[in-house]
């Protein structure tokens, strides 16, 4: 089951739906909730990584053929990133946005950049073939 890539896909959608709802709730509640959030940002961060891990080794070994753009992704983030710094900055003192949810943002970028060189390196490979 944990070497089925459909588990995996199914557990970081799960993981980021409950980390973005435990971050919107965090905002509504004014930092009420940073423990959760530190914790619930290291588990989504390594279910992200081990995803996008297996999700790039069947790219490499021609086992992967469905298309999950992480461009999506990265968008809902950024347009999340984007809500929370206008609360942070219209707050002023009722909001801050936790450390766990910044790193996590460039950890997702992060894997974005590395999966996008990924691709491309795989893509000039297969060309040259």
């Amino acid at each position: 089951m944990m070497t089925d890539f459909n588990f995996w896909r199914h557990l970081i959608n799960t993981w980021s739906l409950l980390f973005f709802f435990v971050i919107i709730f965090d905002l509504f509640t004014g930092n009420a909730q940073e423990e959760i959030l530190n914790v619930v940002s290291i588990i989504y961060i390594g279910t992200l990584t081990i995803y996008v891990s297996n999700k790039e080794f069947e790219r490499w070994y021609d086992n992967h053929h469905k298309q999950h753009p992480g461009e999506i992704f990265v968008i809902v983030w950024s347009v999340l990133m984007a809500i929370l710094i206008v609360a942070d900055f219209a707050g002023q003192t009722y909001y801050h946005i936790p450390t766990s949810v910044v790193s996590s943002y460039i950890a997702v970028l992060t894997i974005l950049a590395v999966t996008r060189k990924s691709k491309q390196t795989y893509q000039s490979q297969r060309a040259k073939k």
